[in-house]
């Protein structure tokens, strides 16, 4: 089993900053993949940032040129930093990862449990 504990989010102004963390364990061959999604009430989860481990982002139109991503292959992390929020920002967070847990194994997904982030005067 892999498990992905996230740090950071919270209470924002708007056109401020902050920094999501989340980081990945448990029986861990390789890490594939690891991103960010969120969501916002009565809505499915959408993609805001992924990162692949050679280093490939891709991100949703709409964080572009606000949010970076960044994997730590090492330390099976990966960052969000988000700048220049945005009230239509405020939403749960979710990690996600897509790890390779055993030699010759599956390509499986996990997810965190969340994290709330609010944009707001």
């Amino acid at each position: 089993q892999v498990q992905l504990v996230e740090s950071g989010g919270g209470l924002v102004l708007p056109g401020g900053s902050l920094r999501l963390s989340c980081a990945a364990s448990g029986q861990i061959f390789r890490v594939n993949t690891m991103g960010w999604y969120r969501q916002y009430p009565g809505t499915e989860r959408e993609l805001v940032a992924t990162v692949t481990r050679r280093g490939n982002t891709n991100y949703v139109d709409s964080v572009k040129g606000r949010f970076t991503a960044s994997m730590h292959n090492a330390e099976n992390t990966v960052s969000l930093q988000m700048d220049i929020l945005k009230p239509e920002d405020t939403a749960v967070y979710y990690c996600y990862a897509n790890v390779q847990s055993v030699l010759y194994g599956s390509d499986d997904d996990y997810w965190g449990q969340g994290t709330q982030v609010t944009v707001s005067s």
